[in-house]
């Protein structure tokens, strides 16, 4: 908080910290301060939070982006690259977008931004059926500028059904980090997220499988059939049951994905049989 009223970041903020604060940074400082005594979330106090590099607008209306999406982001990238398409930051202009990606439940937009980023030559849609996450996707879309912004399309809309039919069959990865909190589990939450961050974002319903599984059923019609992705987030304890799920939907490659602390986190389902020469 300091940092963030003071304008200084990492070392210019030591190299500056003997500096007399003025008036107006003060009174910002007590505000922020009285907001995360009464329990507010940090990245919410500040506005804004780091997402593999991108500095994105947050507040209540989204989820705060967390490790573990990263994690997607990264399993995202790696599929891409292994289904040909090209990796690496573009600042052209003129480039156009010939793979699309699709990012169901984008909330603030982070994992939309990060592949748009990191896959230049990708059209990406950004899609969440709150009209309160769209404009927070909007404007981090406007902040990110560049490139990556004139190739994401924010579209409104309940899962794929925000998506025009000429793209059924033709997306070539889609990536989701849906609700997947139980409805027994939110008690066990903490207060820092249950009374912050929006409900509609964390839970799914009694089993917290329900949007998983309609991002899976959905997902096979809208890929390619042959060079097609789904990669989704999960909870720790639904790794077999998403599996199961992606099997039955008609996936004929599934595996999932463990984070730093060994828990299952990432579906991964391929429309074609794994190319394992290009892993």
């Amino acid at each position: 908080m300091l940092e963030r009223v003071s304008g200084y970041d990492g070392a210019e903020f030591v190299v500056g910290e003997m500096e007399d604060a003025t008036a107006p940074s003060l009174v910002t400082l007590d505000a922020m301060i009285e907001r995360r005594l009464a329990g507010e979330p940090l990245q919410y106090v500040l506005g804004s939070w780091q997402f593999l590099g991108l500095e994105l607008l947050v507040d209540p209306r989204v989820l705060i982006p967390r490790p573990e999406t990263e994690l997607v982001a990264h399993t995202a990238f790696d599929e891409a690259a292994r289904l040909g398409v090209r990796r690496g930051g573009t600042d052209h202009w003129d480039v156009v977008g010939t793979d699309v990606v699709v990012d169901l439940g984008t909330g603030s937009g982070a994992l939309a931004l990060a592949l748009a980023t990191e896959l230049p030559e990708t059209e990406v849609w950004a899609v969440d059926v709150s009209d309160d996450a769209l404009r927070v996707a909007r404007a981090n879309v406007a902040g990110v500028g560049g490139s990556a912004a004139t190739r994401v399309r924010v579209a409104a809309g309940s899962w794929f059904e925000a998506l025009p039919d000429e793209l059924r069959g033709a997306v070539r990865m889609v990536v989701s980090n849906p609700p997947y909190i139980a409805e027994h589990e939110v008690e066990s939450l903490p207060r820092s997220v249950i009374d912050w961050e929006p409900y509609g974002a964390l839970v799914s319903g009694p089993t917290g499988l329900e949007a998983i599984d309609l991002v899976i059923a959905g997902a096979r019609e809208w890929l390619d059939a042959e060079r097609g992705v789904l990669v989704c987030e999960l909870g720790a304890e639904q790794g077999d049951a998403a599996a199961d799920l992606a099997r039955a939907a008609g996936f004929p490659d599934v595996s999932v994905r463990r984070d730093l602390s060994r828990r299952n986190r990432v579906l991964v389902a391929r429309t074609g049989p794994s190319d394992t020469s290009a892993e």
